[in-house]
């Protein structure tokens, strides 16, 4: 396995992560402000009213945001890979089996039917993200047919049912608070991220990450098809439910964190991929990190070039719309 390119992202990831820090409209959180700051909080002086500034904008806003930022791209990325790899199409992302169209539901009842709690809204979401994927199981399981178009089918059924709910929750919701907030939500954003949330959100996202980069080789022998999986040892069903379970949950614990982040998960594996080769040993590892620093510059751009803070979904909609049709083209010959 090439490890080179892993160690080259894990230090651009760092760097990145370091950078993002001192990246923002407020001006005064510099490296030796920070310095002062890790001096101070070491040896218990008192704060002043300048570094209690500097205290809050780097542990209540930027550090809970960046960890955020890395979390969404590292787990829609690795999801995103996996799904590609395991229906053996290119063209799929993690929202395929309706996750995110049912989180975009429970959302709306978070929004709608309980005033805008942030955490009704957070749990509504992943529940219904959840539920959305248990539908298009459920569907593929009813006809008996244990074929990856049928499991797509379903996940195409479930994602227009719960889409069509979203839409009468917008027609629900009243049109001066409800609509612009649940509209926003649905464009992605990491400008309501809390400390508490990223904690809980965050264990278990790495854990999965974790988890899906370690199984790297059995995704490898997936993708080669049933057949060949089988005369391998591998139990296909068996195998190919953990790795959609576990995808399925990152994606939606994403939406929990920040809503609707779209492109990430189809766009990020297709570039890493052209970069690394097939190998999910190093392409799932790599897309993670490829994943959080594209997220992290994104995010940034949309916190820092305009006086209000645009939705991440549009950021990542623009840039990874030319760079995926770069890459395709680059690789053209790859997928006929």
């Amino acid at each position: 396995m090439r490890k080179h390119p892993l160690i080259l992202l894990s230090i651009l990831l760092s760097v990145m992560t370091a950078a993002m820090l001192f990246t923002g409209r407020f001006h005064d959180l510099t490296p030796s402000a920070l310095f002062d700051l890790a001096d101070a909080l070491l040896h218990g002086t008192a704060l002043s009213n300048a570094q209690e500034k500097r205290y809050i904008t780097l542990f209540y806003i930027r550090f809970p945001r960046i960890m955020a930022a890395i979390l969404v791209g590292a787990a829609l990325a690795v999801s995103g890979a996996c799904y590609q790899s395991v229906f053996m199409n290119p063209l799929v992302s993690p929202g395929i089996l309706g996750v995110l169209a049912g989180a975009s539901f429970g959302a709306g009842i978070g929004i709608v039917l309980f005033d805008s709690s942030l955490l009704a809204t957070q749990i509504f979401a992943f529940a219904f993200a959840c539920c959305a994927v248990g539908l298009a199981l459920l569907f593929s399981v009813f006809l008996r047919w244990r074929s990856l178009l049928i499991l797509l089918l379903g996940g195409m059924i479930s994602a227009s049912l719960f889409t069509s709910l979203t839409a009468f929750m917008k027609f629900l919701a009243d049109t001066d608070t409800q609509l612009p907030e649940l509209t926003y939500w649905l464009m992605g954003s990491f400008a309501r991220v809390e400390t508490g949330s990223v904690i809980c959100v965050g264990l278990p996202c790495v854990a999965l990450v974790l988890y899906l980069c370690l199984q790297g080789k059995t995704v490898n022998i997936l993708s080669m098809g049933d057949e060949e999986a089988l005369s391998m040892g591998i139990a296909v069903g068996w195998a190919r439910l953990k790795i959609i379970v576990c995808a399925t949950l990152l994606s939606a614990f994403t939406v929990v964190l920040a809503g609707i982040v779209g492109w990430v998960g189809l766009v990020i594996p297709h570039i890493v991929r052209f970069l690394t080769g097939p190998d999910n040993r190093i392409l799932l590892p790599a897309s993670a990190m490829t994943g959080s620093i594209f997220v992290l510059i994104t995010d940034s751009i949309a916190r820092t070039v305009f006086t209000a803070e645009l939705p991440i979904g549009v950021y990542t909609s623009l840039v990874s719309l030319p760079v995926f049709a770069v890459t395709l083209y680059t690789n053209r010959t790859g997928w006929r």
